[in-house]
């Protein structure tokens, strides 16, 4: 069995990276959205504000400064440049467990976010600058896959990745179709499946028929689309069964909730979610996902010493 604090270590790396791409990925279609008409700027701009964080009026009313806020800021908690310290921090903690190839990568997507001239990248041009921090991180993503041992570290990274984008998918899902939230337009729609990765997927699957319900469908139930709630679900379930085997005779809880969700996604019906509210089914996963992170915490990070001592 892996040290507590290098699993900690690892499954923090995958958060925190899955973190600040997706939050790049917000900001710029926030950015692009201003050249749209006002009123779809703004509504888009509330969506990503309020899925990572508050929608305060002052910034919805200004997003060319959220968006720079949320990648540069930092003492925003939520912000990229702050998410992608904290993972290299966490890398360099467990510098012995991931290769060369990771460590590089994640070293120099910080060190462009961090460095004197961040600013003025990000002001001669934010899109550029967003896209290619976003980039950096899918080398980083492909460069953890094909260079380090699919063992137990590997798994906590996944772990932690699969379970951040299961949340963050369901945070911009309930704030897109959660409880009183008003109809969304179609440019709306459209940069709402940009966020999530989901155009081309979701226009194969359902060609031009961009609505709310099969949005909210595709986002939730499919199996093969990996920023799904589903996928990732099945992911971290298939992750947490296979980390459990070396977890001895320790009771994993984690995998018992994992399983539970997945059977619970896996065997979901839209009719009844919309019969139920969409908010109480979102609501509910969300609130999985945390019992899973917390389990994860105390059957592999937290535990009592003598749990894992031999008698």
């Amino acid at each position: 069995m892996m040290l507590a604090r290098v699993a900690d270590s690892l499954y923090w790396i995958g958060r925190y990276v899955e973190r600040a791409e997706h939050v790049a990925r917000l900001s710029d279609i926030m950015l692009t959205a201003t050249l749209d008409r006002a009123e779809t700027a703004a509504q888009v701009a509330r969506i990503a504000l309020s899925a990572v964080g508050e929608a305060a009026p002052e910034k919805v009313a200004n997003p060319f400064e959220s968006a720079r806020a949320l990648a540069l800021d930092r003492l925003e908690g939520n912000s990229v440049v702050t998410s992608l310290a904290r993972a290299r921090e966490n890398a360099r903690q467990v510098r012995d467990q991931i290769t060369s190839e990771t460590w590089e990568r994640l070293n120099l997507v910080h060190l462009r976010l961090s460095g004197a001239t961040a600013a003025k990248s990000f002001n001669d041009g934010s899109s550029a600058f967003l896209h290619d921090i976003i980039a950096d991180l899918h080398l980083f993503k492909g460069a953890a896959d094909a260079t380090m041992s699919h063992g137990e570290g590997w798994r906590f990274l996944l772990l932690g990745a699969h379970l951040e984008r299961a949340q963050l998918i369901g945070r911009l899902l309930e704030v897109c179709f959660g409880r009183g939230v008003e109809q969304l337009d179609h440019p709306t729609l459209t940069a709402v499946l940009r966020m999530s990765c989901a155009l081309e997927p979701y226009l194969r699957a359902y060609t031009a028929d961009v609505r709310a319900r099969p949005i909210l469908e595709f986002l939730l139930l499919n199996a093969e689309f990996p920023r799904s709630i589903r996928f990732c679900t099945d992911e971290i379930e298939a992750h947490l069964s296979m980390l459990s085997r070396h977890a001895e005779a320790v009771h994993v809880g984690p995998e018992r909730l994992a399983g539970r969700l997945k059977a619970r996604l896996q065997y979901a019906d839209m009719g009844e979610i919309e019969r139920d509210g969409s908010h109480v089914f979102l609501e509910g996963v969300l609130a999985e996902c945390g019992e899973i992170h917390r389990g994860v915490y105390d059957a592999f990070v937290a535990y009592p010493l003598e749990m894992r001592l031999p008698a």
